[in-house]
C-alpha cells in the first residue's frame, strides 16, 4: 500500500501548497522549462512538422526522464518520495494563481476600471483586450478559468495518478509546449503541430473529468449536462469545448461567440445559448467552481492510483 499512499499524501500536500503559496514570482520551475524549451526551439526550428515533433520529443521526453530519475533516486525513502510528489504537484498545478488573476480582473471590473482589467487580462489568456468591453472581459475570464481548470489542475492530477512524478511533469511540459508553439501563427503552424496534437491527446481524459466534476459540483447539473452534450462538439478544440460548455451550463451563463487573438477575429459557437450573459459576479462563481473541481479531482486521482496499484500487484 505504500506507493498509493505516497501519491495520495504527496499530491494532497502539493495541492495544499498551491492553495497556500500559489506560484512564486521568480524562479518557477515551469518558467525555467519554458526558457529551456525556447532555447531548444532556437536550435531546431525549421518550417517543418518533423522538426517540431523532434522539439516536442526532446522537451517533453526530457521532463519525463527527469521525473523518472528523481523518482528512482528517492524510492527507498518514503518521506523523500512523498516530498518529491508534493513538490512536483505544487510545481505543475496552478489553481491558486488562476483564481487570483481572475479575481483581480473581476475586482477591477467591479470598480468600473475597465482599463486596469484590460491590462491584467493578458496574464490570464491570449485574447486581444483592446477589442473587449467589460462584458467581453468577464466572459473571457470565465472561459479561461474553465479551460485552465482542466489544463492547470485536473489534467496534471490525472496523469500523476497514471504515471507518478514523470506523469505530472510530462503533462505540464506538453501543456507548456502547446502554449508556446501550438498556436496557428506563421512561424508555428507546422513546427508546433506535434505539440498541439500531443496536448489534445493528453488533455482528453482531464477535460472529460473536469466536465463531469463541474456537473457534480456546479449549481445546475442538468444544465451542465445539456450544454456539454449539445454544444461541446461545436467548439474547434476537442477539449476546451467540453470544459467550457459544462462550466457554462453549471453556472447558467452563455459563453462563446466572437473573439480576437492578435488582431485575428474568430467567430466561435455559442455554448449554453439558453443561459444569460456573463456578468462580473460570475467570475467569482467560476473560481469557486474551479476550486471545488480541483479538490474533487484529487480524490478521483488518488482512487485511480490506488486501483492501479492493487491491479498491478494482483498480476505481479
Amino acid at each position: 500500500m505504500r506507493a498509493d499512499r505516497d501519491f495520495a499524501y504527496g499530491a494532497a500536500a502539493g495541492l495544499l501548497g498551491d492553495l497556500l503559496l500559489g506560484d512564486p514570482r521568480r524562479g518557477h520551475p515551469v518558467a525555467a522549462f519554458g526558457r529551456a524549451a525556447g532555447a531548444v526551439e532556437r536550435v531546431l526550428w525549421r518550417d517543418h512538422r518533423g522538426w517540431g515533433a523532434l522539439h516536442a520529443l526532446v522537451c517533453a521526453g526530457g521532463a519525463v526522464g527527469a521525473g523518472a530519475l528523481a523518482s528512482c533516486a528517492v524510492r527507498r525513502s518514503r518521506a523523500a518520495s512523498v516530498g518529491l510528489t508534493a513538490a512536483a504537484t505544487w510545481a505543475v498545478v496552478g489553481g491558486t494563481s488562476l483564481g487570483r488573476e481572475a479575481r483581480a480582473i473581476g475586482g477591477a471590473l467591479a470598480a468600473g476600471d475597465v482599463d486596469v482589467a484590460r491590462e491584467r487580462l493578458p496574464h490570464l489568456c491570449g485574447r486581444d483586450p483592446a477589442a473587449l468591453d467589460a462584458d467581453g472581459i468577464a466572459r473571457a475570464v470565465v472561459e479561461s478559468v474553465a479551460e485552465n481548470t482542466s489544463d492547470a489542475v485536473v489534467g496534471a492530477l490525472v496523469w500523476g495518478a497514471v504515471g507518478g512524478v514523470p506523469g505530472l511533469l510530462g503533462f505540464r511540459a506538453v501543456n507548456t509546449l502547446d502554449a508556446m508553439v501550438g498556436h496557428r501563427s506563421p512561424r508555428h503552424l507546422r513546427y508546433g503541430w506535434a505539440s498541439a496534437r500531443l496536448d489534445d491527446v493528453l488533455g482528453w481524459p482531464g477535460a472529460r473529468l473536469t466536465a463531469a466534476l463541474a456537473v457534480a459540483a456546479g449549481g445546475s447539473p442538468r444544465g451542465a449536462v445539456r450544454a456539454w452534450r449539445g454544444d461541446a462538439a461545436k467548439h474547434p478544440s476537442p477539449n476546451a469545448g467540453v470544459v467550457e460548455a459544462s462550466f457554462a451550463g453549471a453556472l447558467g451563463v452563455r459563453l462563446g461567440g466572437s473573439l480576437s487573438y492578435g488582431g485575428r477575429v474568430e467567430h466561435r459557437p455559442v455554448l449554453n445559448g439558453a443561459g444569460r450573459a456573463v456578468g462580473v459576479r460570475d467570475i467569482e462563481r467560476a473560481v469557486t467552481l474551479s476550486r471545488r473541481v480541483g479538490w474533487l479531482a484529487l480524490g478521483v486521482a488518488v482512487a485511480v492510483d490506488v486501483a492501479r496499484t492493487k491491479q498491478r500487484r494482483r498480476f505481479a
